[in-house]
């Protein structure tokens, strides 16, 4: 028989919060809601479980703030996936799954999940009515949209085309996801001209951190999307005195760029405001003299 003082006794439980910081890009909490895997770990008055979309226009801005006119914090390319943390009128506050950034996006954004199967990796596809570059233009995604594609599979099906949700796209417009067979150089030069834009992540436009996100993630690699977490998880560190190569990344204070050689690098920045090729040194001479030694990490990937 069972001690009835022991099975009577009640358990009393204390959440006095997270032990540390947490980064409030990438943690899923809210001061009204959280996301359900933080159960236990977050205390939030109410906890969800994502709700999965994608982006079913050429790009939408991530904003701070469900304002349209609110600071931009990154941006969804065609295809990529939206996990809804909740919805508020005409915006729709959550992440996106390929690095976990937060924040709100325009809910008429989105659309239905789907899975996608190519790239585009062109300076931007064109989506056609037909299987026919003379037929009606639907749509143009930038480099770095996603899309889902299949081969048409009836005789007099046009070779050169692929077949999507909106129409047909051009074989020579997209590859793969992860199939790529270039370097991660040539896929950089690719983005050369594009303009400099905050919060940007495609051919349309993008920010020395996007650069470096799409660039790696059209390689099939995930990348986290500022260059502060690109520094603390990409690669490992080139020592000192030891020379640079291509393909190495190299961060600065608020920046990031990849090299192309020993000497060049390549970046998205707001000097030339566009991508650009240029010497490392003249990058460094840039920064204000009471920075001091600007490079804070030089990283190679495996």
């Amino acid at each position: 028989m069972s001690d009835s003082s022991s099975s009577n006794k009640q358990q009393r439980f204390e959440l006095n919060g997270p032990m540390g910081d947490y980064d409030k890009r990438t943690t899923h909490i809210r001061g009204d809601l959280a996301d359900i895997k933080l159960a236990g770990k977050l205390f939030a008055p109410h906890y969800v479980v994502p709700q999965p979309r994608s982006c079913v226009i050429a790009t939408a801005t991530m904003h701070e703030l469900p304002m349209g006119d609110a600071r931009a914090v990154s941006q969804l390319v065609h295809g990529e996936i939206f996990a809804v943390l909740d919805i508020s009128g005409e915006w729709a506050w959550g992440f996106g799954t390929h690095d976990d950034y937060l924040g709100y996006v325009r809910l008429s954004a989105l659309g239905e999940e789907t899975e996608a199967s190519h790239v585009v990796d062109a300076r931007a596809a064109l989506i056609f009515a037909k299987p026919d570059i003379k037929s009606a233009l639907l749509q143009r995604l930038p480099m770095g949209a996603r899309l889902e594609c299949t081969a048409m599979e009836s005789e007099d099906a046009n070779p050169d085309f692929l077949k999507t949700g909106k129409g047909y796209v051009h074989a020579r417009h997209v590859s793969e996801l992860g199939s790529t067979k270039e370097s991660i150089i040539d896929i950089a030069r690719k983005f050369m001209g594009a303009p400099y834009v905050w919060g940007g992540r495609s051919g349309d436009g993008l920010d020395c951190s996007g650069l470096v996100q799409m660039v790696l993630g059209m390689m099939g690699m995930d990348a986290p999307r500022d260059s502060d977490q690109q520094m603390a998880a990409l690669g490992s560190d080139v020592p000192e005195g030891e020379a640079l190569q291509a393909g190495d990344i190299i961060f600065f204070p608020g920046h990031v760029g990849i090299m192309t050689s020993s000497d060049n690098m390549i970046h998205a920045n707001a000097h030339w405001m566009q991508v650009a090729e240029e010497p490392l040194a003249d990058v460094i001479a840039r920064f204000p003299v009471d920075v001091g030694h600007p490079v804070l990490a030089r990283k190679r990937l495996a």
